[in-house]
């Protein structure tokens, strides 16, 4: 069974800074690429940044340059540094494997003053 269990989200206020935690289950963590996606209200769900098996990371536009995505595969864990936030930010984030269908239940960033 693939579990992802999302956190580290929470209210900032623009400027601010997160991070988040994604702790992997059910798979051999350090042979999957894990990418973290975003979902604003009305939005759809689109991917923010990637992070290869070998530690190469890509990431969208959008976030180049304030978000930093990280794993240790020690730990079955990835991350998603997130510096200088903006209110175009929020969004319920989660994390998955490349070729996964299974999601968690995500976590909450809320960008507001």
């Amino acid at each position: 069974q693939v579990q992802l269990v999302e956190s580290g989200g929470g209210l900032v206020q623009p400027g601010g800074s997160l991070r988040l935690s994604c702790a992997a289950s059910g798979i051999i963590f350090r042979l999957n690429a894990m990418g973290w996606y975003r979902q604003a209200p009305g939005k759809q769900r689109e991917l923010v940044a990637r992070i290869t098996t070998g530690g190469t990371a890509n990431y969208a536009d959008s976030v180049r340059g304030r978000f930093t995505i990280s794993r240790d595969n020690a730990k079955n864990m990835v991350y998603l540094q997130m510096n200088s936030l903006k209110p175009e930010d929020t969004a319920v984030y989660y994390c998955k494997t490349d070729g996964g269908s299974n999601w968690g239940r995500g976590t909450q960033v809320t960008v507001s003053s």
